[in-house]
């Protein structure tokens, strides 16, 4: 937990997925998740000496979006709240 503590100031994948899991599942949980994360990267950094570390970098979810799965889902939210939704792309 200490090295999650560190870290999630941070601009790094870890930090990165500690703040998106903190708004969802809270800060204490986030911490717990992120620590298993660090674990499982620790644990193959130790058993595999070959093996390097190279953060996917704080951008990693954004660059991995796909943007009509998230358009129709956004659509289909609102859709369930009531609203009819057209959608015009920008010029």
């Amino acid at each position: 937990g200490q090295a999650v503590n560190g870290l999630r100031r941070g601009n790094s994948f870890l930090a990165h997925r500690y703040r998106r899991l903190a708004r969802r599942i809270g800060k204490l949980r986030a911490i717990v998740a992120v620590s298993r994360s660090l674990l499982t990267i620790i644990w193959h950094l130790l058993t595999d000496p070959t093996q390097s570390y190279t953060d996917l970098g704080a951008d990693y979810y954004d660059r991995h979006i796909d943007t009509t799965r998230r358009t129709q889902r956004h659509v289909r939210d609102l859709q369930a709240l009531g609203y009819r939704v057209t959608l015009e792309p920008v010029a």
